[in-house]
């Protein structure tokens, strides 16, 4: 079945991944695409991955790299969990994305509630002054090229240092909530799909996340990396080594999970954040149980 496209966005070049592609994800692709190119911000849109290369599955997320004005990028990152979450169907805030590769922009993992399903969409939000350069590493279709207003030295200084301080800024414990929530669908997707190297991966990469929410919420002023001293900050009191406990069935766990290991590690981690920072709760607890609902209809 064709997708019918408004005619604000003739502009956006969906046919051309039409044509090679009918996946179950293409309506979102193009809901998600005229949302984006929606704001004057936005100068590329740029759909990567299996949608891109007509490989995609049922279990397949839809990969933008989004082009935004140098001057506007600040604004545009600040503005974009109202975004996806008020108009772009997003259960929680964006993941800032520890596993793409750095293109000289900042991503974005959001778990998009759409035709009833939870679906991956992956936002790559790059300075319009880097796309060109971008385009040469990645391998993908170009659905919106709008020739962006002139761009200055110092517009692209301020978008380099505001990136920067982003990368660079501690995670909050909601935040660290919001990566085990977007790890357990992706451990989920890598389980089902036979991909055990990145199921070893990504499930390292939950356990750690399990060691930073735990410092954030009971150590946030540690002065030590990493995982040294864990015992010697967290251990002094009863919560702590309750949480402590949790951190040590979490890396005795099997290397590559099962999908029940991962489901036991997420109530682990639900308990753990009830436990050591409730707050990180507040304004998630009703896109928690939706989450959970949408990971027992997959």
């Amino acid at each position: 079945m064709t997708t019918a496209l408004s005619p604000a966005f003739v502009g956006l070049r969906l046919a051309e991944v039409a044509e090679a592609n009918r996946p179950a994800q293409m309506s979102l692709l193009t809901r998600v695409a005229q949302l984006l190119s929606g704001s004057a911000a936005v100068t590329h849109l740029l759909v990567r991955g299996s949608l891109a290369s007509g490989t995609a599955d049922r279990l397949s997320d839809v990969d933008f790299v989004v082009g935004v004005h140098d001057r506007d990028l600040p604004s545009f990152t600040r503005a974009l969990d109202d975004l996806m979450t008020v108009a772009g169907g997003a259960l929680l805030p964006g993941w800032r994305d520890t596993i793409v590769a750095d293109l000289g922009g900042i991503g974005y993992v959001f778990l998009v509630q759409h035709e009833g399903k939870l679906h991956q969409l992956d936002l790559y939000i790059a300075p319009a002054s880097q796309v060109s350069a971008l385009q040469r590493k990645v391998v993908g279709k170009m659905l919106l090229d709008r020739p962006p207003a002139e761009i200055t030295t110092s517009q692209i200084e301020q978008t380099r240092s505001h990136i920067a301080e982003l990368l660079a800024r501690p995670r909050t414990c909601a935040e660290l909530l919001v990566e085990h929530l977007v790890l357990a669908v992706l451990l989920h997707k890598r389980i089902r799909r036979g991909q055990q190297y990145v199921a070893y991966a990504e499930w390292h990469l939950f356990h750690t996340a399990t060691k930073n929410l735990i410092k954030a919420a009971l150590a946030p002023a540690s002065r030590y990396w990493g995982w040294y001293q864990l015992r010697e900050e967290i251990a002094c009191t009863p919560i702590g080594r309750a949480c402590l406990a949790d951190l040590e069935t979490a890396i005795t766990s099997p290397p590559v999970p099962r999908g029940a290991d991962v489901d036991a590690a997420l109530d682990r981690v639900l308990a753990l954040t009830e436990r050591a920072c409730p707050h990180a709760l507040v304004g998630l607890s009703d896109a928690v149980t939706a989450y959970r609902t949408y990971l027992e209809l997959a």
